[in-house]
């Protein structure tokens, strides 16, 4: 398969690349600078997919979107996570939809676990009705955004996603500092329901949905989310560090920003992958104490 790909470069996107190549398939990335190979240079920001870019493609996976946790939440900086994530969405999908009988056969674009909002205990699925907050309305325009591409035909799937745990980047490895000097502990309540999935889990799922017949919302997370404070005890465990510091919720909020640690540390969603699990996928780290232990190469 030929799969043009955005949000390359990134955690994820670095590790689809390098199992789409290992599984003898030829992912185009979409880079905005210094390309190399079969690189494709494009200026989401402009609504424009350069010509060609979609020729012989059979699938567009679009991982594009500024990190959400690299930033305290500015105005400035919230508009910038949802124009990077609605620039880029809509710049694929009115490509495929313009290609016509040329079209690739599946448009995988993010989302994320964030749609569901701040639910407590709720079990949710893709079933669940949306939340409220910041990252709920921006996942709702980040899906919407991808419209156009399903009215013309295109199998699209909404690709929510949890916390992604690898040792190398994204959350998990924010943490690692303070949990290998045993200064790692829960925060806030540590009730709050964080829904994981280990990276390699994360990249077998998307190559599952580019063939499966599936479309719609799919989560991207274990079967399995922990509390925070399951979370806590059980990286402690894996490192072989005590996890009895606790963190008041109020020392994130100094740190980070009221609504950046309210989003990402102290509220959750308690999220399971009922399509993903209906289509018989299989997790290799369904357990949290496995997926940490295979990021951390133990």
């Amino acid at each position: 398969m030929r799969v043009l790909i955005s949000g390359a470069t990134g955690l994820i996107g670095t590790a689809l690349v390098e199992r789409l190549r290992a599984g003898g398939h030829q992912p185009v990335r979409l880079v905005r600078r210094d390309p190399t190979g079969d690189d494709v240079v494009w200026r989401p920001s402009e609504r424009a997919l350069p010509a060609g870019a979609l020729e012989g493609a059979d699938a567009v996976v679009n991982l594009a979107g500024a990190g959400i946790g690299e930033h305290r939440w500015t105005d400035a900086y919230r508009a910038e996570i949802l124009a990077s994530r609605i620039d880029a969405t809509a710049t694929l999908a009115a490509a495929i939809a313009a290609a016509g009988s040329d079209a690739p056969g599946v448009f995988l674009s993010g989302s994320a676990v964030g749609f569901y909002g701040d639910r407590g205990d709720e079990v949710l699925t893709e079933r669940s009705a949306g939340g409220g907050g910041f990252l709920a309305d921006v996942c709702r325009q980040w899906e919407a955004a991808a419209q156009p591409a399903v009215a013309a035909g295109c199998r699209v799937v909404n690709l929510r996603t949890g916390i992604v745990l690898a040792g190398h980047g994204g959350a998990l490895a924010k943490q690692l500092p303070l949990f290998r000097l045993g200064l790692g502990g829960r925060i806030g309540s540590g009730r709050q329901w964080w829904s994981w999935i280990a990276l390699e889990d994360h990249v077998s799922a998307m190559v599952h949905l580019l063939t499966a017949d599936l479309d719609g919302p799919v989560n991207l997370t274990a079967p399995n989310p922990a509390t925070n404070t399951e979370f806590t005890r059980t990286l402690g465990r894996v490192l072989h560090r005590p996890t009895l510091l606790a963190v008041p919720g109020f020392a994130p909020k100094v740190l980070l920003g009221a609504d950046l640690a309210e989003a990402l540390l102290l509220e959750g969603q308690r999220v399971q992958p009922e399509v993903l699990r209906s289509a018989g996928f299989t997790w290799r780290h369904p357990e949290l104490a496995g997926a940490l232990a295979a990021a951390l190469g133990r």
